[in-house]
């Protein structure tokens, strides 16, 4: 009986299977037919994944974990293992670098973003309700705008931005967001927990920022005392499960390099390119050349990864203490173009940059207006989600700027735009023609 009760009230919350279909062979097609699969072989297939590819060659090529520009630079912990060796994988299988392989992996990255569509569908249904989960989710499932990272980026977006959505769901079912009971006092939830958030460590470490305000959060919607001191109990048990993932990576770490590298092993190399005396801000291609004669390749080569990325980070201390306005001036122009967009200048369309700059500032305006008027309205969860709006975006800041930065975010900004929508609707009459058709189809 309370089992039946349980699924009656999770019913509201499960999303109709159309539109993960539509969402997957959409993807599909669009890979077979736009040939997405043929990457250019330039500089040695680098755009195939491009450090991530590297790497993954190797491993596939029975070189190890290493190399993650040109040649045979040595072991390497630029990048965190969870899609690299999901990539290394499919190179194993179906060929490094091959079509087939292209294939195979964009295939993959359109799954998990179909995955994320019922994942859409719950944070919309448990936050704004049904309407705005429908809503939300055909977003989700055919803007173009989300589908390029599935069906073009060979990169772990869709993998680490499924990950993040399925815990924040996970959160919300533990509080009791949406009107069912909370859960946050089952064991099974807070391993689960643990273990997402470990998966997401070796998957996007910056997302790991949420974790602790996440795990507050559902504390927090625990009312009585017994509850909090037993689910203050589960939390740590989640935050071991969660190191717990990410151990034989730093067990390897250890092994190989001689020093505690609990993520990616690449900061300082990072920081310094960003504060760079010739860096005007705009996004730059591979942190070390990847042409094998050129002297700063030659010199990671020679001075191995761990002790260039410590040199590389002492310059940026140095640029930065020597700077300070020059700094402060490339963080702000990188939250201008976190949220703006960032120019292309030498794409030579400059009609589609137009269109992609446009749609990439209006996703921003329309999400936070969203979320300011969910937050002035006290729509659950909306403290998370600013959270996560605040958040996730501070370390893109300091080093890099680009529009796949923030597609970590695009699931709360899909129900967070449908809902400044339909209060639009509400307030002032505003509706689109067809619109209530369509919504009393679905």
């Amino acid at each position: 009986m309370n089992q039946l009760a349980e699924s009656s009230s999770e019913a509201p919350f499960h999303c109709p299977r159309a539109i993960f279909w539509t969402a997957f062979l959409v993807r599909v097609a669009y890979i077979a037919l736009a040939h997405t699969y043929r990457i250019t072989p330039f500089n040695h297939h680098f755009e195939f994944g491009w450090e991530t590819g590297r790497v993954a060659a190797s491993v596939a090529g029975g070189h190890g974990y290493s190399s993650p520009f040109s040649g045979d630079t040595g072991p390497t912990a630029w990048m965190v293992p969870g899609f690299t060796l999901l990539l290394a994988g499919v190179f194993k299988l179906f060929g490094i670098y091959s079509s087939l392989s292209a294939f195979v992996i964009l295939t993959i990255d359109s799954l998990f973003q179909s995955l994320t569509v019922p994942l859409v569908y719950e944070l919309g249904a448990r936050t704004a309700g049904r309407r705005n989960a429908l809503w939300a989710a055909w977003i989700w499932a055919l803007y173009p705008g989300i589908m390029q990272y599935g069906v073009k980026w060979v990169w772990e977006m869709s993998l680490s931005t499924m990950l993040f959505a399925a815990v924040l769901v996970l959160g919300m079912r533990m509080r009791g967001t949406g009107a069912t009971p909370p859960k946050a006092h089952r064991v099974r939830d807070w391993a689960l927990f643990g273990l997402l958030w470990g998966a997401i460590s070796m998957t996007n470490p910056t997302l790991l920022l949420m974790a602790p305000v996440e795990g507050i959060w559902i504390l927090a919607g625990l009312p009585q005392l017994k509850n909090l001191l037993r689910g203050s109990a589960l939390a740590l048990l989640s935050a071991v499960l969660c190191a717990t993932v990410a151990t034989p990576w730093v067990i390897r770490n250890e092994m190989v390099f001689h020093a505690f590298i609990p993520t990616r092993g690449n900061l300082g190399a990072e920081a310094a390119m960003a504060l760079a005396p010739g860096n005007y801000g705009l996004p730059w291609g591979a942190t070390v050349p990847t042409v094998e004669a050129a002297p700063e390749h030659q010199l990671y080569a020679r001075m191995g990864e761990l002790a260039y990325v410590r040199m590389r980070g002492e310059m940026a201390k140095q640029w930065a203490r020597q700077d300070p306005a020059r700094c402060l001036k490339l963080v702000l122009l990188r939250f201008y173009m976190f949220w703006v967009s960032v120019p292309h200048a030498g794409s030579g369309q400059p009609a589609a940059e137009a269109v992609r700059e446009s749609a990439h500032c209006l996703g921003s305006i329309a999400g936070i207006l969203g979320l300011i008027l969910a937050l002035r309205r006290r729509l659950p969860a909306a403290g998370l989600f600013a959270w996560a709006v605040v958040l996730l975006p501070s370390i893109y800041y300091f080093i890099i700027a680009g529009s796949r930065f923030r597609y970590p975010l695009e699931p709360i900004f899909a129900v967070l735009t449908v809902y400044l929508f339909q209060q639009a609707e509400m307030r002032w009459g505003f509706t689109i023609p067809g619109l209530r058709r369509l919504w009393r189809a679905s």
